[in-house]
């Protein structure tokens, strides 16, 4: 089934440790955003040469099946993510 109410998009930037695992940042989401986050892509990664750090942004796709969700709702999901992020998954925040 698709919605029909609008997407709210929101990224997230962070420079990952070098055991970081991509589908422990996805089971994060989902269990902060539940079924509210409807996708989840990476849309960019900077490689630093010089220090040897990588980056990565993923691009989360906010929506509810039944409602428009507001930026306020949105934010407080994105906000628990971004503090629940460094401790669990060992990233730093850009």
């Amino acid at each position: 089934p698709y919605s029909k109410y609008p997407p709210c998009y929101k990224d997230i930037t962070f420079w990952i440790p070098d055991n970081f695992e991509e589908n422990n940042f996805m089971e994060m989401v989902r269990g902060i955003a539940g079924d509210y986050a409807e996708s989840v892509s990476l849309i960019d990664r900077f490689e630093h040469k010089k220090k040897g750090r990588t980056s990565l942004c993923y691009r989360i796709n906010y929506r509810a099946m039944d409602r428009s969700l507001t930026n306020e709702e949105v934010d407080v999901m994105q906000a628990e993510l971004r503090g629940a992020a460094p401790g669990a998954l060992g990233v730093e925040l850009r």
